[in-house]
Parts: C-alpha cells; sequence; structure tokens
C-alpha cells in the first residue's frame, strides 16, 4: 500500500469520526488562542485529519489521492524507493503544521477564530505537480496546471477574507509556498539535473488541449 492510500483511508476514518462527534472535533481542531494558552501544540498537526463537511472532506481525498500517487513516485526517483516513501509522509504532515504556522500568528489572540482540513498538504503537493509539469491541463477545470494553481490561490485568498466556513483557506497559500521550495531545494541538492528538464518545460510553454488536438 502507498502511503498516499494510507493517508487517504486514515483522513477518512478520522474525519468521519468526528463529524458525529463534537467533542472529538473540538479536542482536534486548529484553535490558535487555545495552542497559546494552553500548550496543545498537537492542534498543529491534527486539524489536517478532520474537515468541515463531506464535500471539504471528498474535495481533499479526491486531491490527496489523484495527485500524492504522482509526486510519491517522484519522491522515490529523487531518495529512492523506500527512503521516498519516508519522505513524502514526513513532507506531508510537516505540510499541514507549517501550512498553519502564520495563522497560528495572525489568529493567537482571537478566540472566535477555529480551522480544519487537510488543504495545506493537499495545496503543497498540487504545487509540486503544477512545478513538475506547469503546462499538463487538468481534466476539471480544462485549464493548465499553473492557471489552475494561480486560480486557486486566488479562490483561497478570498475565502479566507470572507472567513465563514472555518476551513483554513490561508493555509492553501502557505501550502503551495512549501510545497514549491520543498521540491526546488530537493531536486538541486538531490537530482540536479533535473531542474534543467523542469525550466525547459516551462519556456516550452502550453500545447493544445487535447479535446481540440
Amino acid at each position: 500500500m502507498s502511503i498516499t492510500i494510507a493517508l487517504v483511508i486514515l483522513t477518512g476514518i478520522i474525519s468521519y469520526q468526528a463529524f458525529s462527534n463534537p467533542k472529538m472535533k473540538g479536542e482536534l481542531i486548529f484553535h490558535p488562542r487555545t495552542i497559546k494558552n494552553s500548550g496543545q501544540f498537537y492542534r498543529f498537526l491534527t486539524h489536517g485529519f478532520i474537515h468541515g463537511s463531506w464535500t471539504h472532506l471528498l474535495i481533499n481525498l479526491y486531491v490527496l489521492y489523484e495527485f500524492g500517487e504522482v509526486i510519491e513516485a517522484y519522491f522515490g526517483l529523487i531518495f529512492g524507493e523506500i527512503a521516498g516513501k519516508f519522505v513524502f509522509l514526513l513532507f506531508y504532515l510537516t505540510a499541514v503544521i507549517i501550512a498553519a504556522i502564520p495563522t497560528f500568528f495572525r489568529h493567537q489572540n482571537n478566540s472566535g477564530y477555529a480551522a480544519l482540513g487537510a488543504s495545506g498538504a493537499t495545496s503543497a503537493i498540487v504545487f509540486i505537480y503544477v512545478f513538475l509539469a506547469p503546462w499538463a491541463w487538468f481534466i476539471f477545470p480544462p485549464l493548465p496546471a499553473i492557471l489552475f494553481g494561480f486560480g486557486y490561490l486566488w479562490y483561497s485568498s478570498y475565502m479566507d477574507k470572507k472567513g465563514t466556513d472555518h476551513i483554513g483557506h490561508n493555509a492553501h497559500f502557505w501550502g503551495a509556498v512549501y510545497g514549491i521550495v520543498f521540491i526546488i531545494v530537493s531536486t538541486l541538492i538531490f537530482k540536479p539535473e533535473l531542474l534543467e528538464l523542469f525550466i525547459q518545460q516551462f519556456l516550452a510553454g502550453p500545447e493544445p488541449h487535447p479535446w481540440f488536438s
């Protein structure tokens, strides 16, 4: 079993349990004020395994499954098959944590703010894919990866300012930044020859959509 599938299953089980258990959800959710006052730093990680609704959960699980397998395989290419799985798991968990840090400092004195969801980690995964294949066409919406990425960040910024659903939209942006930085640094250290290939892919520009080619 891949690490990606294991994360999909684990996240699905924990989120499902939290849907019908408000106490469990309250103990795992990302609540900066509680973290600051009570030192419950585990919330930096646990909030990534619970979700606000079935729609929220299914979108994140779909994104994790669809792109996680690809990125996990790429990590195997960089770090080796076994080590790549371990690094991918470490990357995913740290993405959940790191994507939430700016939000913690922003809302550490706001008792009314809470957030949940794996969006920080899934954003990190998606933007690694965007870096590896910037002009690959998404099935839905039918856009090149790089345009989808910018649209995704715009939507995240808009929803973060709206602030009505307790989803950690601000984490989308920082997860994306973490993903890009991680893959550039990792590739530069372990497979620098691949960076030139990625640059060439970007400069080549988009190809016609397969529906119209």
